[in-house]
């Protein structure tokens, strides 16, 4: 079945309102060029996500010290590094028991053999858009893409997912697609999300998920 990925939370009572929908993940970007970075959010609302619920947090080109740091104020399951991290720094964090998922930037010119060397010290990969910004940009890249894959480890799916897109996930079928990550098309403004949005996205789901295991 496929996991449910919400990024980019912050505000206490939006979370509340979110965990009720019990989403797999929730995602906290630490990142403070963001208009998502949670800033000096209180460690007690992310604390307060039932244990049920995965928390990642999202570091880009951050210090091992600062993602260690933060993993431990929040109680962070998963670091998700959406920078230029290198194999070895997640190897360094996974030595920590830090679980990774590391981001990659899709466009025509990615070569997925890069990926390689990241294999043995990451949980997932996240393939995302390429563009502007590391991650949030809105936009879908072209999944066709992913037939490059070799399809060796499970991967969460990301960049402009919406309700108008979320059936042509379907179309991949024995791709391991292990969560979908979404963020600002189900925002009324960043780091608000819109809860009816995400309900309904996750009543849709399931036929998805049933069609793609079938």
């Amino acid at each position: 079945m496929i996991k449910l990925k919400v990024c980019g939370m912050r505000d206490a009572d939006n979370l509340a309102a979110l965990v009720e929908l019990k989403p797999e993940f929730i995602g906290f970007i630490f990142y403070d060029k963001s208009p998502r970075f949670v800033g000096d959010m209180d460690e007690a609302v992310a604390r307060a996500v039932p244990k049920s619920i995965k928390k990642v947090g999202v570091f880009v080109n951050a210090t091992p010290e600062y993602v260690l740091r933060m993993t431990k104020k929040y109680e962070l399951q998963f670091a998700q590094l959406h920078g230029q991290e290198t194999p070895d720094f997640c190897r360094q964090l996974k030595m920590r028991g830090v679980n990774i998922i590391k981001a990659f930037a899709i466009d025509e010119s990615f070569n997925f053999t890069s990926l390689n060397n990241f294999k043995p010290h990451t949980d997932f990969f996240l393939f995302d858009t390429k563009g502007a910004q590391p991650g949030g940009n809105g936009e879908v890249f072209d999944w066709n893409l992913l037939r490059r894959y070799d399809n060796d480890k499970p991967f969460f799916l990301s960049g402009g997912l919406s309700l108008q897109n979320i059936d042509l996930v379907s179309e991949l079928e024995g791709m391991k697609v292990y969560g979908l990550d979404i963020n600002s098309k189900f925002e009324t403004a960043p780091a608000q999300k819109d809860i009816e949005k995400i309900a309904e996205l996750i009543a849709i789901l399931r036929p998805v998920q049933e069609e793609i295991e079938a």
